[in-house]
């Protein structure tokens, strides 16, 4: 296929002509092997009723698009007998008149070869996305990019409704009254889907809800009652299904992949019933709308009335990468509410269909990114979300690792969110102790926006720590050109050249040479001499590169630190001896590689510094009790921890008035994980903290400050990542209101003078 779409192209055919053109093809080869059309006809059309050289294919095919197009009783009375047995399709799919194409021998044979492949059992789920793949080149070698896998698909649509439709049906399978109604209800349900691709959502959905319908049907079979005509007992239908897609192509074949799902099913109840049953001509189809679907009005796509369910999976483009049209759609939705600028694309279908289930019992669910529910995007959407358009979610699956057949799939951690405009009693959050492994489900008394059996609250950024502990203050920014630093080599060499420098040369500690025991240095000027300065020309030479990048700067902030060409931007270099917790850490390490630095040590913007820190502090900051909150607060960087003093650090909550036992417990334990780190001078924190090669007695050291810490907050075992959530959520929940009191005026008596 690929290699008869790039021919095409070639040839000058391309665009909209080319995509339905395509659409029509698949059509031809899936209807030939599943009944819709006789077995090999459309093979047998193009190898006996074509030239070899494919000169008249193009026109034969024409003929052909029109004869599908066209009633039976309508055709030309002198057509050849072998188009003539082709059957009229309708459904608008043969309606448009496309240009003529043009097609050699090869591109002939190409498409022979397409047709001697048995589409029969091919899943029209998978089917679209790997005809989607067909349009583009680079993406042909990358079959399952754009596939939402069936598991996926399942762990969002059995929760909210499947599993409670089949529960109905086994309860009332025996109530002869009942079941009409049930079985009338399924015909009922609405759907939508408002970024719906190839369909992958909607063709699943309904496959399962045709299986449903048909046990109703052979219990009703069994149960006396007798199908003269089996089609007037199959109420579901195509057109119950809704979706709106940005490209025009995988919309089309969305539409495509639903009737070939209804015919798939249909050979199923055929074969029970014993009835050939086939729809044709297609007189239902799904609405697929080509729009953008943040530009579109739903309510003109479905009525809210009649809508029972939106499902989907929207786009995942980050904020970072956002185009400006896409990051103005996002303000614009949520009606320019601070902070909105920095959130990521698949928001805004959650604000939307929040604002569209008004008033109604429509229930919705999407796969997203898990930074929906993780960092400073949390407070920006559920904020709305819960205050504004009161939403309460229903069930969600905590974060697991998405995949499809994409091959070098790329990282993406997800999570699913049910949620509807009432609220309910039969809450569920499906926890992943692996998440790339199975979930099991935990019934819940509240799910709250950050997928935890708890209250609703929204952790908002702060500039000091809830807690009694040290300030957190972010790492110097040198905005220098490079001018400052130095690696090792090039220490050596410029201190050989100026002597006098080598007391102004310090470590410059980023996150990357922390990690990875790099060594890099950096000329810090803050205290030098302006007459030590004019006896040092290779360091004047340095300070003018700077002085001329700034003053070359589009940024005015950054040309007035021209006049300041000897530091850094931003200095926020501790005073004394202080932790160091890198601003970015691997998802694969179950601990963030923390570490006690010198005043010396000059921390790069990349890393974050607590001074005045102790043993106790660097035990906490390292345990796993920390690193709980870090998975659940933290935002990312593709799936990679990105750490924030002012929402992880500054609202995590401490352990509640530890004794003095406790304490010295954990500082003996933290002195351990390092004593261990100790006995591998030769190894990287990279190296060290890699859950493959991390040694042994570093292992058993955390695990010993694991215990202390979590003795620090309860005397109880903590059993799951989820209860240690919850219990953390309540702890913050106790010192924000304890705040809350210390913070509010005390009201004083009235005296008289």
């Amino acid at each position: 296929m690929g290699k008869l779409h790039d021919r095409l192209e070639e040839t000058g055919y391309t665009g909209h002509p080319l995509e339905v053109y395509l659409v029509r093809i698949l059509f031809c080869l899936f209807a030939e092997d599943t009944t819709i059309f006789n077995k090999q006809q459309f093979q047998e059309y193009i190898e006996q009723r074509t030239n070899l050289d494919g000169s008249d294919l193009a026109a034969k095919l024409q003929e052909l698009f029109q004869v599908l197009n066209t009633p039976k009783e309508s055709r030309f009375k002198n057509l050849d007998e072998q188009l003539a047995d082709f059957p009229y399709v309708n459904g608008k799919l043969f309606e448009e008149i496309l240009p003529t194409a043009s097609f050699d021998s090869k591109m002939r044979q190409a498409l022979l070869d397409c047709s001697y492949i048995d589409w029969s059992k091919i899943s029209p789920a998978i089917f679209g996305s790997m005809f989607q793949s067909v349009m583009n080149p680079k993406e042909r070698r990358n079959l399952g990019a754009h596939y939402t896998s069936e598991t996926n698909i399942l762990k969002l649509i059995k929760p909210l409704f499947l599993d409670e439709l089949w529960k109905e049906f086994e309860s009332i399978k025996d109530n002869k009254n009942k079941l009409p109604e049930f079985h009338k209800k399924l015909s009922t349900l609405k759907f939508l889907d408002p970024a719906c691709g190839c369909g992958n959502f909607l063709v699943i959905t309904y496959r399962e809800l045709r299986l449903l319908e048909f046990e109703v049907l052979k219990v009703l079979n069994k149960s006396g009652q007798t199908f003269l005509d089996v089609s007037q007992i199959l109420w579901i239908n195509v057109d119950q299904f809704s979706g709106i897609e940005y490209e025009e192509f995988p919309a089309r074949i969305a539409e495509v992949a639903m009737w070939l799902i209804d015919h798939q099913m249909n050979m199923l109840v055929s074969s029970e019933f014993g009835q050939y049953f086939i729809r044709l001509p297609l007189k239902k189809s799904a609405n697929i709308v080509h729009a953008d679907a943040l530009e579109t009005n739903w309510e003109n796509v479905v009525s809210k009335n009649e809508l029972s369910f939106i499902i989907g999976n929207p786009p995942f483009i980050g904020s970072k990468i956002m185009k400006q049209n896409q990051r103005d759609q996002i303000v614009k939705e949520f009606d320019n509410v601070d902070g909105s600028g920095v959130l990521d694309y698949v928001t805004g279908w959650y604000i939307k269909a929040a604002k569209y289930i008004q008033d109604t019992k429509i229930k919705v669910a999407f796969v997203s990114t898990n930074s929906i529910v993780q960092g400073e995007q949390t407070s920006i959407l559920w904020g709305q979300m819960l205050n504004k358009y009161k939403i309460k979610i229903h069930f969600a699956h905590r974060t697991f690792k998405w995949s499809n057949e994409a091959k070098g799939n790329a990282a993406v951690y997800c999570v699913i969110v049910g949620f509807a405009n009432y609220d309910t009693a039969n809450k569920s959050i499906f926890e992943y102790e692996d998440i790339k492994g199975e979930a099991h489900e935990l019934k819940a008394k509240n799910v709250n926006p950050y997928l935890v059996d708890a209250k609703d609250f929204l952790i908002t950024k702060r500039t000091s720590p809830l807690c009694n502990v040290p300030k957190m203050y972010k790492g110097s920014q040198p905005t220098d050109g490079g001018n400052f630093l130095f690696t090792e080599e090039e220490k050596n060499d410029f201190v050989a050249k100026e002597p006098m420098a080598t007391k102004y040369i310090k470590p410059l500690i980023s996150a990357h040479e922390f990690l990875n025991r790099h060594k890099r240095y950096c000329l810090w000027l803050v205290d030098a001499e302006p007459s030590e300065l004019k006896r040092m020309p290779h360091v004047l030479n340095r300070i003018e590169g700077v002085r001329q990048m700034r003053l070359k700067s589009t940024k005015q902030a950054t040309v007035k630190w021209a006049n300041q060409p000897t530091l850094f931007t931003e200095n926020r270099q501790p005073k004394d001896n202080y932790i160091l917790v890198p601003s970015h850490s691997s998802e694969n390490r179950n601990y963030i590689p923390i570490g006690f630095m010198t005043k010396d040590d000059i921390l790069n913007n990349s890393c974050l510094s607590v001074p005045n820190a102790t043993l106790y502090h660097f035990g906490i900051l390292t345990s796993i009790m920390h690193m709980t909150w870090v998975k659940n607060q933290c935002g990312r960087i593709k799936s990679d921890y990105r750490y924030s003093n002012e929402i992880v650090y500054t609202n995590f909550p401490w352990p509640e008035n530890p004794n003095e036992k406790q304490v010295k417990a954990i500082e003996v334990a933290a002195q351990k994980v390092l004593d261990a780190r100790l006995q591998f001078p030769n190894s990287s924190f990279a190296d060290l903290y890699d859950p493959l090669t991390m040694p042994p007695d570093l292992i058993k050291a955390h695990n010993e400050l694991d215990k202390a810490v979590d003795l620090a907050y309860r005397p109880q075992a903590f059993t799951s990542e989820a209860n240690r959530m919850v219990f953390l959520f309540e702890l913050y929940e106790k010192y924000t209101a304890d705040l809350f009191t210390k913070e509010k005026p005390k009201k004083t008596k009235k005296t008289t003078a």
